[in-house]
């Protein structure tokens, strides 16, 4: 399937931190302004590092290659504010060049989290939704000690799942990109959806 998401040269995404089948993403929850997280690749290392701004009207996320935060990947910027359809920008920031984006299905969110994910014309390519409506109903009304899955698709084939590990303690995330044989999505697209899920669900259940 070919999609205007903004591609690098295969062999570039295909390997190094963004050519991955499975990452570990932890929250650090006593982060008091902002929010950060760390991705871990499959051996272990720190492939990639996020913070969000604190104190922003607009959200606007960073993705560094590491907590020294000397090189940005990736900006995730919201275009609006308080917007309960929110469309957040990807950009590639080592080129400048737009990735694609994300956008929240408003009122069907209230109850069950849906995303689109959109191309660098806005063009809906994908989607993404938490696992099922019965579990998401119990998270926002009773607890939200059960762990949430979201489970993305490009053209209707499952490009990636994003699973919450149940810690009272720390927000452990399995990212995994495996169910992706044909290299439907972006990866850097997979990588941004993961840390504004992480920042959007940690924000509603903090």
């Amino acid at each position: 399937m070919t999609t205007a998401l903004q591609q690098r040269p295969h062999s570039d995404l295909a390997q190094g931190r963004f050519g991955q089948s499975r990452y570990m993403i932890r929250r650090k929850f006593f982060k008091i302004f902002g929010g950060a997280f760390h991705i871990y690749d499959e051996a272990g290392n720190v492939a990639f590092y996020s913070k969000m701004k604190a104190f922003k009207l607009k959200e606007d996320l960073r993705v560094f290659t590491g907590e020294d935060m000397q090189q940005e990947v990736l900006t995730i910027k919201a275009r609006n504010i308080l917007d309960i359809s929110a469309t957040y920008d990807v950009t590639d920031a080592t080129t400048g060049q737009k990735v694609g984006a994300l956008r929240r299905k408003g009122l069907k969110s209230i109850l069950r989290d849906e995303w689109l994910i959109l191309d660098v014309n806005d063009q809906e390519v994908g989607t993404i939704q938490e696992d099922s409506m019965l579990l998401a109903i119990v998270r926002r009304l009773l607890t939200n000690l059960v762990p949430q899955t979201f489970q993305g698709a490009v053209g209707g084939a499952p490009v990636f799942t994003f699973r919450q590990h149940f810690n009272p303690f720390i927000q452990k995330i399995a990212l995994d990109f495996s169910a992706d044989t044909s290299g439907r999505l972006d990866r850097r697209m997979g990588i941004a959806t993961a840390v504004l899920l992480c920042a959007i669900e940690g924000r509603q259940q903090g």
